[in-house]
């Protein structure tokens, strides 16, 4: 039977990850640093400096910055931050902005000197924006996770400073109790009176980015694609809308999206294929929030291994946790469910991060096409067994071994993807 403070935690860890976010969080997270580094300071700064992460800069590069009137990167997340950005909305800072207001955030962009500094930090989400005007100085410090202040300072003096927990991974560390055999439990037996909000939230935003995706024209139309070119099931169906709200999110839809382990690229893929699949089977709200759960806490699970931000794509995780839904909703077995985990990382695992931006799509819909063939294994008596690379013994040790192989093994492929990133590319 699964413990009380067991289950406390699945309900601690849902209500810190399933939180709203408009745009892409890395960009979100610059400008909610931006806006308060405005509050601190008492005005716009005339001159701004950031000294951000490799990884920030990778996820920033290349995605569009919402509510900026299609303006990308470091400078326009922190500009609209500094101009129209509300500190008090966190991950949704602009998400209020007015249209009206997207020229005086280019005017900003244009008059005033905004420096880029990759940081020298062992951390991988790391922003620090120090900005001056008026003969004052001030600084505030993001770490970690991607609403995490941890140090504020105006004029040298220290008003905000957090201990340092130890962890470069703050929201990852503290989670290696998490087995699949008890998320399976979990979700068999918790009342979702206290959580369902949340379950729907998520449900209900996420379908809505895409929805749009497949509507309108944005980035790749990955999901059009495949709507229009391959045959249509459910497997394609799942596959197709949740790359669609992956192209509506990276070119700066502003709808909301609910994240999670950060992402709202990962929120979107663990659960838009499961609300599919609901749907089509005619299943009622109950089965799907309980599936939901156990997609959400699988790809949970493998992130607390990786970390935040990886060289290792976080929309595999996602995918595989979708995988690990769709089993529970059609099978709910421990045994279909882990052999769907095992066989989906066996097939994908080592899909490189590159930054976010339009080809993100695509690697959703692989990462969703891996997650259901992975079941579909399992359903047709087929599995990668222990010793067939880095899959092992239990579903929980290849979940490990996927930790070890994202955070360890690609921390150098991280480096060389940062360098071709910066250096070598237009």
């Amino acid at each position: 039977m699964l413990k009380k403070e067991t289950a406390d935690a699945y309900i601690s860890i849902l209500r810190e990850e399933l939180v709203p976010a408009t745009g892409c969080t890395e960009p979100i997270a610059l400008a909610y640093c931006a806006a308060r580094l405005r509050e601190v300071l008492g005005e716009a700064p005339e001159r701004v400096e950031a000294r951000v992460s490799g990884n920030i800069i990778k996820n920033v590069k290349s995605v569009i910055v919402p509510n900026t009137g299609g303006r990308k990167g470091i400078r326009a997340a922190v500009a609209a931050g500094i101009v129209a950005g509300d500190p008090g909305l966190r991950l949704q800072v602009i998400a209020c902005v007015p249209e009206d207001r997207h020229k005086d955030i280019g005017r900003y962009m244009e008059s005033t000197p905004i420096d880029i500094i990759c940081a020298d930090t062992p951390r991988l989400l790391d922003i620090c924006l120090t900005g001056w005007a008026g003969g004052h100085r001030a600084l505030v410090q993001i770490a970690d996770s991607h609403s995490n202040i941890v140090r504020e300072e105006l004029d040298g003096r220290v008003l905000l400073e957090k201990a340092d927990s130890g962890s470069l991974e703050d929201g990852t560390a503290g989670r290696g109790f998490m087995r699949v055999e008890d998320i399976i439990e979990f979700a068999d037996t918790v009342d979702l009176s206290g959580i369902e909000c949340l379950l729907e939230q998520q449900a209900d935003c996420n379908t809505a980015i895409a929805r749009e995706g497949i509507k309108g024209d944005w980035g790749a139309n990955i999901g059009s694609v495949l709507l229009n070119d391959y045959p249509q099931d459910i497997k394609n169906e799942a596959k197709a809308w949740a790359a669609a709200g992956s192209d509506a999110r990276m070119s700066g839809c502003e709808l909301p999206v609910v994240i999670l382990s950060g992402s709202g690229n990962q929120g979107i893929t663990a659960s838009v294929p499961v609300v599919r699949y609901a749907e089509h089977y005619g299943l009622d709200r109950e089965k799907l929030y309980r599936s939901l759960l156990v997609s959400d806490l699988v790809t949970i699970q493998q992130k607390s291994g990786i970390g935040r931000l990886s060289a290792y794509c976080g929309a595999v995780s996602a995918g595989v946790g979708a995988g690990a839904g769709i089993a529970y909703m059609l099978d709910g077995s421990f045994t279909a469910v882990a052999h769907t985990i095992v066989n989906a990382v066996a097939i994908i695992s080592g899909t490189i991060c590159d930054g976010a931006k339009p080809s993100c799509a695509a690697k959703i819909a692989a990462s969703v096409d891996a997650g259901i063939l992975g079941y579909h294994m399992y359903k047709s008596s087929q599995e990668f067994k222990s010793g067939d690379g880095i899959v092992t013994r239990t579903v929980d040790e290849t979940i490990a071994n996927v930790g070890v192989l994202a955070k360890e093994g690609m921390r150098e492929t991280d480096r060389k993807i940062l360098e071709i990133m910066t250096k070598r590319c237009d």
